[in-house]
C-alpha cells in the first residue's frame, strides 16, 4: 500500500535517527508497503459474505497479521489495574511494541480525539499501575482518497481530520507521533452499490 505521513512533535527525526526506534518504524513502514492490492483483494473477497461494505475490516486483518508475526502485541493493555483492564475495553492499544504504540483508526470521525489520547497514555507516566510503557505513537487511518476508494462510511475519520486536532491538542499530545494516511489502491475501487470489488 502506499502511505503519506505527518511528523508530529519530530517524530520522523527520532525514528529515522534513534535506535530504540528505527528498527520499529521500518517494521511498520514494511508492513505497510508490504500489502498488495491483491491481498486486499483476496481478503475482501473472503471476508464479504459477511456483507462487509467496506475494506477497513480487510486492511485491519492484514495489517494485524503482519505485525503479530512481527512480535506487535495485539490489543495491548495500557494500565494493570483491573478496573482499566477488561478484554477489548477501550483502555487498550491497537499494538504495541517496546517504545511504541499503534492505533489503527477506520472507526468513526468521533473516536479521533481519543484515539490521539491513548498513545499519550502508554507514554506518560500517571496515578494508574501501567501494564505497559511506550515513549511514542503511530495512528494508521485512511486518507479521505482511501475512504472514496474503499468505501468507507463517510462518518469514517480521514487522515486529513487527524490533522486538524493536531494544533488545538498541542499541548495534549506530549509525546512524538506519526499519523500515517493510507492511500487509495491502485488497481481497483469498491462498488458502493453492489459492495464488490471492480477494476480501474
Amino acid at each position: 500500500m502506499n502511505y503519506v505521513y505527518h511528523s508530529f512533535r519530530n517524530a520522523e527525526t527520532i525514528f529515522i535517527n534513534d535506535h530504540r526506534y528505527r528498527h520499529l518504524w521500518d517494521e511498520i513502514t514494511n508492513t505497510l508497503s508490504s500489502i498488495t492490492d491483491e491481498d486486499i483483494i483476496n481478503a475482501f473477497d473472503k471476508d464479504n459474505h459477511s456483507g462487509k461494505k467496506s475494506i477497513s475490516a480487510s486492511l485491519n486483518s492484514l495489517i494485524r497479521e503482519r505485525l503479530v508475526l512481527l512480535g506487535w502485541n495485539s490489543e495491548s493493555p495500557i494500565f494493570s489495574d483491573p478496573i482499566y483492564n477488561s478484554p477489548r475495553g477501550k483502555w487498550r492499544l491497537d499494538f504495541a511494541k517496546e517504545e511504541i504504540s499503534i492505533e489503527v483508526s477506520f472507526n468513526h470521525g468521533e473516536a479521533i480525539a481519543w484515539n490521539l489520547i491513548k498513545p499519550v497514555l502508554a507514554g506518560e507516566l500517571n496515578h494508574v499501575s501501567k501494564a505497559i510503557q511506550t515513549s511514542a505513537g503511530v495512528i494508521i487511518t485512511a486518507t479521505e482518497g482511501m475512504k472514496r476508494a474503499g468505501n468507507f462510511d463517510s462518518a469514517t475519520g480521514s487522515y486529513e481530520k487527524f490533522l486538524t486536532y493536531l494544533s488545538p491538542f498541542q499541548n495534549v499530545l506530549t509525546i512524538p507521533m506519526m499519523i500515517v494516511g493510507i492511500e487509495p489502491p491502485n488497481t481497483f475501487e469498491v462498488d458502493r452499490r453492489r459492495k464488490a470489488i471492480v477494476r480501474i
